[in-house]
């Protein structure tokens, strides 16, 4: 009986990663301590994970909200962050991978724009009230 080799560099992943170089902020999301905020940019992106430069080492299992400055915009005038949260899944020296868990898309404020700032909006916003 022989023994098939086994091959580790094998795809794994359920999604496929595309490579995307985008800005990207984080933010921690722990009450037990505290809120530690970085900027980045984005390695690759599938639908469900996202792997990004760091500025901190975040221990594998840290939440973290990240927001992406989107290349597409919303009726090709208005321009979009992609807001995500989930769990860190691995780290390397420099290197953050994220599991997505939620995610939405919202639009930025055309101040923010000008000001370049990234200032994210609810992507709809309710009638005032009267």
């Amino acid at each position: 009986m022989t023994e098939t080799p086994r091959n580790d560099n094998v795809e794994r992943r359920r999604s496929s990663r595309f490579p995307i170089e985008r800005e990207i902020r984080y933010k921690t999301l722990s009450q037990r301590s505290e809120m530690l905020q970085g900027v980045g940019k984005t390695l690759n992106i599938s639908s469900s994970g996202v792997l990004f430069t760091a500025d901190h080492i975040l221990p594998v299992g840290t939440r973290l909200e990240v927001s992406i400055s989107w290349p597409a915009q919303l009726n090709e005038k208005c321009l979009l962050n992609l807001v995500a949260r989930g769990r860190i899944t691995r780290q390397e020296p420099g290197s953050l991978a994220l599991q997505i868990q939620q995610y939405e898309f919202r639009t930025q404020s055309i101040a923010a724009t000008q000001n370049k700032e990234r200032v994210a909006q609810p992507l709809a916003t309710p009638p005032p009230a009267h």
